[in-house]
């Protein structure tokens, strides 16, 4: 539309014919966004003239209406229309139209003004010393509207249960907006202990939201499909979950406020602080008692699971918020926390679990696990451009049922101090586990894992599991920090893990095993010609390790021959090779030394067949190998022990996947003993002070000997 045609544009807009003011509101809409336009609309009286329409017309000119208000505040313009007298009516009238109008198309548009009133910078706007802003934004300029109707909040967060994504997405934003406004003043007016001088004040504010669902609908936003469509405000509102989270930290708790002090003496007397072990009252036995029968408890806040009875201080890393998530345990899990105080009470004091300082240390767990401290904008403007395939990433639904997840934090803490047995001074371990396991539960969770299973998740992770896990971050820590030298400890233990399975196969020759040959290889003949059945061929290694020696027997004897019983014997000094048809991985494999492994599991052997080799030179001077001996071991584990244990004897590497895998496991434990002695947060400090350093031989004669 041409600014020439702006005059009877208005002549329209102030018609006395409903069409025609529809009309002409309608094509508004599409032009006031021109700033030139706008400019001329404005002076031409035009704002006046829409104010008008928006305070007594209905209908799709009252959506028209509102539609053309909100494009001109988008490109910051027309906000005289909240100055002046008549402002607080004009502000009452959206919110009125929010309150009582059903239709989506008039409810999306006030919203939009009411987040863009709310929005505005206070910044340029003057204010005066005697008497009223000239121009009132913020919370602050709905406040009169809202005293008047008193269930806007109620049916603004309702409104995120709307299926019109667009009027959903308004009613989050003006949410957000609020909230905003509320940190702000209290950032530029706060006096050190969370609530402003001047303004609203924003956990009251906050806290009147939340006990109106506004988590919860807002939860069920970002686990649904249609997430895509409201990405922006839902951010939004993560990152101010976050800021108010810090916020709360920042708190210091002061028990010169009444609400702090009123809190902490909450916690005290749901420790039902009169019941003592067996019915009995704990302070019953103190003496010198005040003879009213109010006597003081030296252990009130110690018994709790604090470290001194001065509990404010110990609230300092934590702030306000750690009271409020230990108010919440204590508040939803009453009976538990005092049958656990009951428990702990019979304990010795150094395996009672602190249950103050266990509720702290999951606030502060949680709190880094989900970054807090890093609150920037990141959400809202990371989103663009972003695929539905990173909503996990992006997302963080859990964030927003903190108080569950640091309550099933907090029992999940109870439960690995009971089952690993710790003592007061494991506390900084039992807390390195809980923060792994927030990691493998809540920081792998999709975006539509539900609170519930990530609770029992929590509550039933395999402990065993997370030591394993833990013992895993360990080691990735020593690589970045100490990668070569780990990995010559690393080197180091492995050749000392292959001397100890070497000599534990060798003791396995030493002690001797009993083979079983299969058919036909039993029948023998004696001195005399006779063939004998002798199924069972019983081998032993000589004590001093040269010889192996050898007998066949009809009879497994039930006790094993001694060497002198065994006829046969090897000279292990003329032994070429070993080999076996016993797997030893999915290719024939060659030792390093002449030993050849042959696979042949895959060709249906009916029996594991080791063969002892010797080398011999033929006529034309070329090395033949001829079999000196075969062994049919029973098992598997035998098989292993002797064909291994044969080929460690010649100083060949063992290849069967048991020994490899026994080589392993015991390179691998003795890493963890050594990482096991070394402490987290010591690790990296470096020697000890004079370490290295050469003593001084001052004052020392050579009047010493040595006691041989």
């Amino acid at each position: 539309m041409d600014q020439a045609d702006i005059p009877a544009l208005l002549a329209r807009l102030s018609s006395d014919e409903d069409a025609a003011r529809k009309m002409a509101v309608f094509k508004l809409q599409t032009s006031i966004n021109d700033p030139a336009f706008a400019d001329v609309f404005i002076s031409s009286g035009g704002l006046v003239v829409l104010r008008g329409l928006i305070m007594g017309s209905g209908g799709n000119t009252l959506a028209y209406s509102l539609q053309s208000l909100t494009r001109l505040l988008e490109v910051d313009m027309g906000w005289d229309i909240f100055e002046g007298p008549s402002a607080s009516a004009f502000v009452e009238r959206i919110v009125e139209l929010i309150v009582i109008n059903p239709l989506v198309n008039i409810l999306r548009g006030a919203m939009s003004i009411l987040v863009a009133l709310v929005s505005h910078s206070q910044s340029s706007q003057p204010t005066s010393p005697i008497g009223p802003t000239p121009g009132s934004f913020g919370f602050r300029a709905l406040k009169p509207a809202v005293a008047v109707y008193p269930q806007f909040f109620e049916l603004v967060i309702q409104q995120l249960q709307s299926a019109d994504h667009a009027l959903c997405a308004n009613a989050l934003m003006l949410i957000n907006a609020l909230i905003r406004d509320a940190i702000s003043n209290s950032s530029s007016h706060s006096n050190g202990s969370g609530t402003s001088n001047g303004g609203e004040d924003w956990a009251k504010l906050v806290k009147r939201l939340q006990d109106l669902g506004l988590v919860k609908a807002v939860y069920q936003l970002m686990q649904s499909s249609s997430i895509q469509d409201l990405a922006h405000p839902v951010l939004e509102f993560q990152s101010l979950t976050k800021t108010l989270l810090r916020k709360w930290r920042e708190v210091r708790v002061d028990l010169e406020r009444q609400e702090h002090r009123r809190a902490l003496k909450g916690i005290h007397l749901a420790s039902a602080p009169d019941r003592g072990v067996n019915g009995h009252s704990k302070d019953d036995s103190l003496e010198g008692g005040k003879k009213d029968g109010r006597k003081h408890n030296p252990e009130k806040w110690r018994r709790l699971g604090f470290e001194t009875e001065s509990p404010a201080h110990e609230f300092d890393s934590t702030g306000y918020l750690g009271v409020m998530d230990l108010t919440d345990y204590v508040r939803k899990h009453e009976d538990g926390f005092q049958k656990l105080l009951l428990e702990q009470a019979i304990r010795p004091a150094r395996e009672r679990c602190p249950i103050a300082r266990a509720s702290l240390a999951v606030t502060m767990i949680l709190y880094d696990h989900f970054e807090v401290d890093k609150v920037e904008l990141e959400d809202s403007k990371g989103y663009q451009g972003v695929e539905a395939k990173d909503h996990d990433r992006l997302f963080r639904p859990l964030l927003l049922q903190w108080s569950r997840l640091h309550i099933a934090g907090l029992l999940g803490f109870f439960r690995i101090w009971k089952a690993t047995g710790a003592e007061l001074e494991d506390f900084d371990k039992v807390a390195e586990l809980v923060r792994i396991l927030v990691e493998q539960v809540v920081g792998r969770a999709a975006r539509t894992k539900n609170i519930l299973e990530a609770e029992d998740d929590i509550l039933e992770y395999d402990i065993a599991r997370l030591r394993e896990l833990q013992m895993g971050l360990l080691e990735l820590s020593f690589d970045d920090m100490w990668g070569q030298h780990l990995y010559q400890v690393r080197e180091t233990l492995r050749q000392e893990a292959l001397q100890f399975v070497k000599e534990q196969r060798v003791r396995c020759l030493l002690q001797g095993s009993w083979f079983c040959r299969p058919a036909s290889h039993q029948r023998d003949q004696d001195e005399d010609g006779y063939e004998h059945a002798r199924p069972w061929r019983f081998a032993k290694l000589s004590h001093n390790r040269r010889y192996l020696h050898y007998a066949d027997f009809e009879q497994q004897m039930a006790q094993d021959p001694g060497l002198d019983v065994l006829t046969h014997k090897i000279d292990l000094g003329t032994v070429s090779s070993v080999g076996s048809n016993v797997s030893a991985g999915d290719d024939t494999r060659s030792n390093g030394s002449g030993s050849t492994v042959q696979n042949l599991a895959s060709h249906s052997k009916a029996t594991t067949k080791i063969t002892i080799y010797a080398a011999e030179t033929n006529k034309h001077g070329e090395a033949e190998e001829y079999p000196m001996l075969s062994l049919w071991p029973v098992s598997p584990s035998l098989a292993s022990e002797w064909l291994d244990g044969l080929l460690m004897l010649l100083n060949q590497a063992p290849i069967t996947a048991e020994t490899s895998k026994l080589i392993n496991l015991v390179s691998d434990y003795g890493l963890k003993i050594r990482l096991l002695n070394v402490r987290m947060d010591s690790a990296f400090d470096g020697p000890p002070p004079g370490a290295g350093v050469v003593p001084s031989r001052a004052g020392l004669d050579e009047d010493y000997f040595f006691e041989v």
